[in-house]
């Protein structure tokens, strides 16, 4: 039995498209305890979602796992049928989708939908459902939960669909919580009331979360983890302090330099990455960044640099840093 709960092992995923194959994951690799947090950041298209709904068996036509090994609670993943999946999915893993008008049916009412995953996972009557519907409305702060299991979708504002789609989430106890951007259609204040609720969930029902985001911010007041990703790739893992004070990938240290601040002199400009994200059907043969990096030697355009790990945790693929820990063993020699 793994000690994780959540255990990736170098895996590879493509889309197999009329155009060729898009390379969507290239050798990910995470590994996640029960009741932590890990944070995974990086713009569009790097493979954050891509990475949370390959776990859950979710992966959409024609994506296809193509190398590694994906275990979740004991459970070998790309080995179980669909049926299995739906077995776990719901019940010891869910997940909170990035919009969640598109997420609930809009014909049916709140109380029929979130009845329907508690029946669907539990051996409770309808009367026993209900009830636990109406509990778990209370527990992520919706008022008159009563009143709210007999509305429609359309009839609740931004953050309370929010709210229902983590009361849906929440309703078997799941061991883990995948939030796929589940604050990016709400405004700040809103935005801040979910994170606070998420946290007081996680530590009152001990679960795992994987946060997926590409606000920093979030995952700077949450998550004890944090991946960083680009292209498909790890190409930064470590701490929420490795990650903020000390980063080492170039795109690591360009998303912190894009981050507004309290604490800059006023009318300071943000520094933007230039360029554009790389094209997955056909990658470099280098590093994925380099050609947006300031700092890329002519290596970094040949060859993939091998990981760099600065201590237990904290890792990255850069070939500046191979540099900097030849240049530092030579010197201590």
């Amino acid at each position: 039995m793994s000690e994780y709960l959540v255990d990736i092992k170098n895996e590879k995923l493509s889309f197999f498209t009329p155009a060729g194959e898009v390379k969507a994951l290239n050798d990910v690799s995470i590994h996640l305890r029960e009741g932590e947090v890990l944070g995974i950041v990086g713009e569009s298209g790097s493979g954050k979602s891509v990475t949370a709904y390959s776990l859950m068996g979710l992966t959409a036509h024609p994506g296809k796992l193509i190398g590694g090994e994906l275990n979740f609670n004991g459970h070998q993943v790309e080995n179980m049928t669909e049926k299995e999946m739906r077995q776990i999915r719901g019940n010891e893993i869910s997940i909170i989708f990035q919009d969640p008008m598109t997420s609930l049916n809009p014909v049916y009412t709140i109380g029929n939908q979130i009845t329907e995953v508690i029946r669907l996972h539990t051996d409770k009557t309808k009367q026993e459902a209900k009830a636990r519907a109406r509990e778990l409305l209370e527990l992520v702060g919706i008022n008159e939960p009563e009143r709210r299991l007999k509305q429609y979708p359309h009839e609740l504002s931004g953050g309370m669909r929010q709210r229902v789609m983590i009361a849906i989430a929440l309703a078997c106890e799941p061991k883990l919580l995948i939030a796929d951007e589940p604050t990016t259609a709400l405004d700040v204040t809103i935005q801040a009331q979910i994170l606070e609720l998420m946290m007081e969930l996680k530590d009152k029902l001990g679960m795992a979360i994987i946060m997926i985001t590409h606000d920093l911010g979030v995952v700077a007041s949450m998550c004890e983890r944090i991946a960083v990703m680009y292209a498909g790739r790890i190409v930064e893992y470590g701490t929420a302090d490795d990650i903020f004070y000390h980063p080492k990938h170039q795109y690591t240290k360009g998303l912190i330099r894009s981050i507004p601040r309290l604490d800059t002199k006023e009318h300071e400009r943000l520094i933007p990455i230039e360029g554009t994200p790389v094209d997955l059907l056909n990658p470099p043969a280098g590093c994925p960044f380099a050609p947006r990096c300031d700092a890329a030697m002519q290596i970094c355009l040949r060859e993939m640099p091998p990981v760099t790990t600065f201590d237990r945790v904290h890792y990255t693929q850069c070939w500046l840093n191979q540099k900097e820990e030849m240049e530092k063993g030579a010197s201590h020699e």
